[in-house]
């Protein structure tokens, strides 16, 4: 196996802050104006938002708005469909080429060029010294960022009851602070499924890799229901620690994605 060599915590970036927050940002737009005439109980609330989104619809998303009293008269892709249509790839997880590793993450489509956003990494954010003992027995998709922040990407059992209770804990009215179908078999991120990209190896070598990355306060609210990420305690006021998975070369159809497990911070 081999280590991921780091010599500071400022130096670990692939690319910038910058890249990652407009990548982020284009794709829950996308997402979004994909599944406009569900957003209307928000919309309502900011029209100032609605009027910003409405010109980024295409006439056939505008036409639907006005019969938005039909749903069926609005088409709506996959979330797969609008990663693809935004990124120019698509990713799921299926059958790992490894043996005995289980679920791995796939490139379903498209081509991935070097240094793109491909994937992040979903679960509970815990802070230094707070108590996730119980939710680490048997748990083998605890993130650690190099400044000791725990991130928990497992969808099962206990770590599933508590990120569903945080999420729901920091919902304001409609607004939802953070994304919980990445629980479920059908994430509407379809970037969410970082936890099961499997560790390379000698014969697998790593193309992809893990970047830490705060979200800003300036983050729209409306799109946060597409975050995968949800703090443990909200009585600490911080940035919200997300972790995307970047990749460090192209990356074509048909390839699995491996990481890097082992980081070492000199």
């Amino acid at each position: 196996r081999t280590l991921r060599y780091v010599p500071e915590s400022s130096q670990d970036k692939i690319i910038s802050d910058e890249d990652v927050f407009e990548t982020l940002l284009k794709v829950f737009k996308a997402l979004f104006i994909n599944d406009f005439n569900r957003q209307a109980h928000i919309l309502a609330l900011l029209p100032e938002i609605k009027c910003k989104y409405l010109e980024l619809l295409t006439v056939g998303q505008k036409q639907s708005e006005v019969h938005s009293c039909n749903p069926q008269t609005q088409h709506v892709f996959s979330p797969e469909e609008v990663l693809f249509n935004t990124l120019g790839f698509s990713i799921s997880r299926d059958r790992s080429s490894l043996m005995s590793a289980g679920t791995g993450v796939f490139v379903t489509k498209g081509f991935v060029p070097k240094g793109t956003v491909v994937s992040m990494y979903p679960g509970t954010v815990y802070r230094k010294h707070e108590p996730i003992f119980f939710q680490s027995l048997g748990n083998c998709f605890i993130f650690r960022c190099i400044d000791g922040i725990l991130i928990d990407g497992n969808d099962k059992g206990l770590s599933r009851s508590v990120y569903r209770s945080c999420s729901r804990r920091d919902q304001l009215g409609p607004f939802q602070m953070s994304d919980e179908t990445w629980l479920t078999a059908t994430p509407q991120n379809p970037l969410a499924i970082g936890q099961y990209v499997n560790n390379c190896s000698h014969e697998k070598a790593a193309n992809v890799c893990y970047q830490e990355f705060d979200v800003p306060g300036c983050f729209p609210v409306e799109l946060k229901q597409y975050l995968p990420n949800i703090v443990y305690s909200h009585e600490i006021e911080s940035h919200l620690r997300c972790v995307v998975l970047v990749t460090l070369r192209d990356i074509k159809q048909g390839e699995e994605l491996f990481s890097n497990y082992y980081t070492v911070v000199n």
